[in-house]
C-alpha cells in the first residue's frame, strides 16, 4: 500500500491474510469460514485496541492521511438528492466548499462542507480545501431559499 502508517501495519497484514483466504475460498471452493471469522474478530480487536492509543502524533497523521474521507464522500454515503449549488452570484464559484440541499432520512437539509483533492490537479482546483473570503456568501446564501424550492 502507498500509504502505511507505521502503527497500522499490523491491520494492513491481518487484512492482507483475511483477503487471501477469501480468495482461496472462491479460487478452490474451500469453506474458510471456520478460520475468517476468528481472524474478522482480532482484525475487530486489534482495530480498537491501536486507535484508542494513538499518541498525538500519531492523530495527526490519521487526520492527515490522503485517502481519508472528504466531504464529498460522507455526502455520498449519508445523504440522498443532493442538489449542488454553484457559485453565489456576486463573485464566482468557489470549489473548496462544497454546499447544497440533500435530503437525510427523508427531510431536507443544507450541506456544507469543505473539500479538498485527492490528487496535485485536484487540489489546485480546490484550492487545497482552504475557501476564498468571498465564499461566505455561498456558504450563507445556501441556508436561505424561497419557500418552495426543497428538494422533493
Amino acid at each position: 500500500m502507498a500509504f502505511e502508517l507505521e502503527f497500522e501495519k499490523p491491520l494492513l497484514d491481518l487484512e492482507r491474510q483475511i483477503a487471501h483466504l477469501k480468495r482461496l475460498a472462491v479460487d478452490q471452493r474451500l469453506d474458510v469460514k471456520a478460520e475468517i471469522e476468528p481472524l474478522e474478530q482480532r482484525l475487530t480487536e486489534l482495530r480498537r485496541d491501536i486507535y484508542r492509543d494513538l499518541t498525538p502524533m500519531q492523530r495527526v497523521q490519521v487526520a492527515r492521511h490522503p485517502r481519508r474521507p472528504y466531504a464529498l464522500d460522507y455526502i455520498r454515503s449519508a445523504f440522498t438528492d443532493f442538489i449542488e449549488l454553484k457559485g453565489d452570484r456576486l463573485f464566482r464559484d468557489d470549489p473548496a466548499i462544497v454546499a447544497g440541499w440533500a435530503r437525510l432520512d427523508g427531510r431536507p437539509v443544507v450541506v456544507i462542507g469543505q473539500q479538498k483533492g485527492r490528487d496535485t490537479k485536484e487540489n489546485l482546483f480546490r484550492n487545497f480545501g482552504m475557501p476564498h473570503p468571498e465564499a461566505t456568501a455561498r456558504r450563507c446564501g445556501s441556508c436561505t431559499r424561497p419557500s418552495g424550492s426543497a428538494p422533493r
